[in-house]
């Protein structure tokens, strides 16, 4: 009976492990849809070396500092329980992964490829575990302590915070240390639109992501037994808020439209298993309201070139959803308690701190001594001639 319970729990988290694996993918086409043709190259080949360079970063380093486990022993004693905690890391990898995946979208356009590939190594192999092992795995004590504080630890089932809203204020500094892509603000203050340049492929990113987020979510519970159909619903609930209010605050923009259901199971993966699903549409209608809004005001009001609007869509959604959890998951509001407002606030607080000085000391120092930037007329060929030599489409058909 125990291997063949080991075997159905490898199985179920090598299913989440591949559809989180999956919306790579739809990190890739959200991102090649919306920036402009002379980049779409670029795009694609970033998300999927920095998964490569993830992979190496937090197999030796990031997974032993989250959870203190390393893999320096022999395949026999690997492969014991069917080889679970092999297929657990698979999982949490892909996690781990989506932190260069959504600073990606931010730094878009101008970011130089080897620097970024020498950031990617350091947040996933120290800044994002140090954070999720403090949440996960309860190092440094913080989470008992909260608990005893507070009646409750911070819960975060499926990444708000520890993914997303990390990924998102990570990605603040890089975006502030950047700069705005040339031409992108006039010195008269007006601002140059710069339109996605390819939407059924930007639709397509997000549709592979919005798939996937259902092994995102329901998959987090790790083990078949504690799997729970109440993550499905409210993932979907969420989904369709986030869809919705994008539709309308969005006045029907093909790109606020896309990008919604991103906002709404972001913000419900922290309390997707504790949410009634009438609290989970309701964390994704605010969601989708925030993402439109904040996207507004960031690109024009405060004149920040985050290109896909990862710090409202990632990082302030993602600690909505950290926020949310602590509400909606309250019996008093139909969900199933064991959760503290406070607890909430303060740990999304901590993920905010860790993530801004972590992106701000990285990027900082890769400014300082090697650059990030593109040089002017490289931005200006677009990073696809500049760093890859080679366009996504040719300009003219060859004949031989």
């Amino acid at each position: 009976m125990e291997q063949s319970s080991n075997a159905s729990n490898v199985v179920f988290v090598l299913l989440g492990a591949i559809m989180v694996l999956a919306m790579h993918a739809g990190f890739a086409f959200l991102e090649l849809g919306t920036v402009r043709k002379k980049n779409q190259v670029n795009a694609l080949v970033k998300i999927l070396t920095d998964f490569g360079v993830s992979a190496l970063a937090y197999f030796f380093i990031g997974y032993t500092i989250a959870y203190g486990v390393n893999f320096f022993a022999s395949a026999e004693v690997l492969a014991q329980k069917s080889g679970y905690e092999m297929v657990k890391f698979f999982f949490l990898l892909t996690f781990a992964a989506a932190i260069p995946a959504i600073i990606s979208g931010g730094i878009a356009e101008r970011a130089k490829f080897h620097p970024q590939s020498i950031a990617t190594f350091v947040l996933v192999g120290f800044v994002y575990p140090f954070f999720e092992g403090i949440v996960w795995n309860d190092n440094l004590g913080i989470q008992p302590w909260i608990e005893a504080a507070f009646g409750a630890k911070f819960h975060d089932f499926a990444g708000s915070v520890v993914v997303h809203a990390v990924g998102g204020w990570i990605a603040l500094p890089a975006v502030l240390l950047l700069g705005a892509r040339r031409g992108r603000y006039t010195k008269d203050g007006n601002v140059a639109a710069h339109p996605p340049s390819n939407i059924p492929f930007l639709a397509l990113g997000a549709w592979i992501l919005t798939v996937g987020w259902f092994g995102f979510n329901v998959m987090s519970a790790q083990t078949l037994d504690k799997v729970s159909g109440l993550v499905a619903l409210n993932s979907l609930m969420a989904m369709v808020g986030g869809t919705l209010a994008a539709m309308v605050l969005g006045k029907n923009d093909p790109g606020f439209i896309h990008n919604g259901p991103l906002a709404g199971l972001v913000a419900v993966c922290a309390g997707s298993d504790l949410m009634h699903p009438i609290g989970a549409l309701a964390t994704g209608l605010i969601a989708g309201g925030l993402f439109v809004s904040l996207f507004t005001i960031t690109q024009n009001r405060w004149k920040i070139d985050d290109v896909l609007g990862v710090w409202p869509l990632h990082g302030l959604c993602g600690a909505w959803g950290g926020l949310a959890a602590g509400i909606f998951g309250t019996q008093a509001l139909g969900g199933m308690g064991g959760v503290s407002f406070i607890a909430q606030v303060i740990g999304t607080l901590g993920g905010i701190v860790i993530a801004l000085a972590g992106g701000a000391i990285v990027y900082g120092t890769l400014k300082a001594f090697v650059g990030i930037r593109l040089d002017p007329e490289e931005e200006y060929d677009g990073a696809d001639l500049t760093i890859h030599k080679i366009t996504a489409t040719p300009d003219r058909e060859t004949h031989w």
